[in-house]
C-alpha cells in the first residue's frame, strides 16, 4: 500500500477508535445519583477524551484480522485501557512521578484529590476484568478466561507493575541496556502485547500460532519506548501535553543516554522494519498494523 493511502488508513483508524472508546466507556461507566459519583467522575475523566488510543486500536486491528466482532474488541480494548488509565492515575500520584499534567489536563489527583485518585485507579483496574469476564465481551467462558489471565499477567508484577518497580529503582542504580531493555519490556511493552494477544485470542488463534504477533509487539513496544526517550529528550511540552525531561532530572539511564540519539533512533526504525516483517504471512488484512508500526517511529508526541 502507498504511504499516502497507508497514512489515510492510519488517520481514520485513530479517530475512529477514538471516538468509539469514549462511547464505549460513556455506556459503560454510567454515573450513579449517590455519593459514589464523585469516583465514577474521577473515572470517566481518566478514561475519556485523552491519549493516542494506540492499545486498543492494536487490539481491534489484530481483532479484526480475524473477523471479530466489532462491539467485543471494543469491551476488550476497554478493558485494557481502563487498566493503563488506572496505571497513569497512580504513576502521577505524587508518591511516584508527581505529574500535574496528562494528555494537556490537570493530572486526576489534581482536578480531585490524592484519595479519590487512588481509589479512581484502584476502580478502573477492577472494572477491566469485570467488563473482560462479562459474556457480553465473548460468549465462549474459555475466552473469557484467557483474556482475563492475558491482562492480568501483563498488568502485574510480571509485566507493567514490575517494570514501574524497576522503573523507581533506576533513581539509585545504573542500569546497563539489557536491564533499561527489561524494564520497558515490562512498564510499557506489556500492555501493547496484551493488546496485540487478546486481539488475536479473541479471534481463537492458537498459542502456537501466535508467534509471530507476539514478535511484531515485542519490537514495536521497544521501539515505542525508544522513540518515547526520544521525545523526552527533544521534545516540546505543548505537544506532548506532560513535562518531559524528568528522567534526565532522576538520573535515570535510557536509551538515549545509553545509546546516544542517533543510535536510539537508528534502532527504533530497525525494529519497526523487523515488526512489519513479523507479518509477512499476512496479507492486506494485516495493512493496518504495518501503518501503526511506522507511525511508532514518526509521532511527535
Amino acid at each position: 500500500m502507498a504511504k499516502t493511502a497507508a497514512n489515510g488508513l492510519l488517520a481514520g483508524a485513530l479517530a475512529r477508535i477514538a471516538q468509539d472508546m469514549d462511547a464505549t466507556f460513556d455506556r459503560l461507566l454510567p454515573v450513579p445519583q449517590d455519593p459514589r459519583m464523585r469516583l465514577v467522575d474521577a473515572m470517566r475523566y481518566a478514561a475519556i477524551g485523552g491519549g493516542k488510543r494506540l492499545r486498543p486500536l492494536l487490539l481491534t486491528a489484530t481483532a479484526a484480522m480475524y473477523g471479530v466482532d466489532r462491539d467485543a474488541a471494543l469491551r476488550a480494548g476497554a478493558a485494557l485501557e481502563s487498566v493503563h488509565a488506572y496505571s497513569l492515575i497512580h504513576d502521577d500520584l505524587p508518591c511516584m512521578d508527581d505529574d500535574a499534567l496528562r494528555h494537556g489536563k490537570p493530572t486526576v489527583h489534581l482536578a480531585f484529590d490524592e484519595a479519590t485518585a487512588v481509589l479512581a485507579g484502584d476502580a478502573l483496574h477492577v472494572f477491566a476484568f469485570e467488563v473482560l469476564s462479562d459474556p457480553a465481551t465473548s460468549g465462549d467462558p474459555f475466552t473469557r478466561i484467557e483474556l482475563v489471565a492475558c491482562l492480568a499477567h501483563a498488568a502485574g508484577h510480571k509485566g507493567m507493575a514490575g517494570g514501574q518497580m524497576m522503573d523507581m529503582a533506576a533513581e539509585t542504580a545504573d542500569f546497563d541496556l539489557p536491564t533499561v531493555t527489561r524494564l520497558q519490556q515490562l512498564k510499557t511493552g506489556a500492555l501493547l502485547g496484551a493488546a496485540v494477544e487478546m486481539g488475536a485470542i479473541l479471534g481463537h488463534v492458537p498459542a502456537e500460532g501466535r508467534t509471530h504477533l507476539r514478535g511484531y509487539a515485542r519490537d514495536i513496544g521497544l521501539a515505542f519506548q525508544i522513540v518515547d526517550d526520544l521525545l523526552d529528550h527533544e521534545g516540546d511540552e505543548a505537544a506532548a501535553g506532560k513535562a518531559l525531561r524528568k528522567d534526565a532530572e532522576a538520573g535515570k539511564q535510557t536509551f538515549v543516554s545509553l545509546l546516544g540519539a542517533d543510535r536510539a533512533r537508528a534502532q527504533a526504525r530497525m525494529l519497526v522494519d523487523q515488526a512489519i516483517a513479523q507479518l509477512a504471512s499476512h496479507g492486506e488484512e494485516a495493512e493496518l498494523l504495518r501503518a501503526l508500526a511506522r507511525y511508532i517511529v514518526e509521532r511527535n508526541h
